[in-house]
């Protein structure tokens, strides 16, 4: 028997987002299978995204908007997360599979969800997924940005409905991406980033320079990772590894130097319960210091994984 046609709802907050909103809306229109909903938020823009929105809502009727008030400046982290709810209050349709959060800077290839939900049904434990991220440069050439193949992209993060709502959704807080796909494995869950090219997200400006400036970004990347969580190991090995990117060297120490200042002005962390230890054990495990907690089914186990595509 064919398998139903999935239905999906994406969620995008954006703010001033004129260079590069159009173009991707226009690789979500170029999808093989449409959302049953595409829900712009529009975090208060002042220049001209307003308009594009508009537009898209005429032209396409699975998109609609919501207008936020001007908060003054964009606010990365929990204010995305903020945005994000006030589009998922406004979904009409409550028969969908999957839930999509994306950001108004990247585009995706006309089979991209198509593709990502043929994983999904492959793997009944999938519970968050994504493609590769890659840079777009000058000269028209592309760079990966790294993630792990267990991380999952913020910029297109894409769960089912049950693995949504069984950890509670996204937290308003800073590193809410990666508190997400630890509590997916808390939860028996499967995340994955794949490395398949049908599945590429293009990027058209470098990860975490989208507020005031990419050091700035790398400090804040840091600091987030202290509000995780993350094990002072880690946080030293993704400093040197991260300085093998650009912005070379600086980047990492930035990153080091986050963390470091939430360590001395001892910010409160997140504290969902047993989260900590099971990070630190994931993340001790990928240096080869230790083991993960959770023990996940094979995709090919039959009978023991979850129904993560269905409610």
């Amino acid at each position: 028997m064919k398998p139903e046609t999935p239905r999906y709802v994406i969620i995008c907050p954006v703010r001033d987002e004129e260079k590069y909103l159009s173009a991707a809306i226009k690789s979500i229109a170029a999808q093989s299978i449409h959302p049953v909903e595409y829900i712009l938020v529009d975090d208060g823009s002042t220049d001209k995204t307003p308009d594009i929105i508009k537009k898209a809502c005429e032209k396409y009727p699975w998109i609609h908007c919501v207008k936020r008030q001007d908060r003054g400046e964009r606010k990365i982290g929990s204010g995305v997360v903020e945005a994000f709810y006030d589009g998922y209050g406004t979904i009409r349709s409550k028969d969908y599979d999957y839930i999509c959060k994306m950001d108004g800077d990247l585009t995706v290839g006309p089979l991209y969800f198509e593709t990502l939900f043929d994983k999904f049904r492959k793997d009944p434990c999938l519970g968050a997924g994504s493609g590769k991220l890659f840079l777009q440069l000058d000269d028209g050439g592309l760079t990966e940005e790294r993630i792990t193949d267990e991380s999952v992209l913020g910029g297109v993060l894409c769960l089912s409905k049950k693995c949504f709502e069984e950890i509670g959704g996204f937290v308003r807080e800073v590193m809410w991406d990666g508190i997400t796909f630890h509590r997916c494995r808390m939860e028996g869950y499967r995340t994955r980033s794949f490395r398949d090219p049908q599945l590429r997200i293009y990027d058209h400006r470098i990860m975490g320079s989208s507020y005031k400036s990419i050091y700035h970004g790398r400090l804040r990347w840091g600091w987030g990772q202290y509000f995780m969580g993350t094990h002072p190991l880690y946080i030293l090995a993704v400093g040197f590894y991260r300085m093998l990117e650009r912005p070379f060297v600086i980047g990492g120490i930035l990153i080091m130097l986050g963390y470091l200042k939430g360590l001395i002005t001892k910010t409160p962390r997140y504290d969902y319960p047993g989260f900590r230890r099971s990070l630190h054990a994931w993340q001790l495990e990928r240096l080869r210091l230790g083991r993960r907690i959770e023990t996940i089914p094979s995709a090919l186990s039959e009978g023991k994984s979850k129904d993560a595509s269905s409610d």
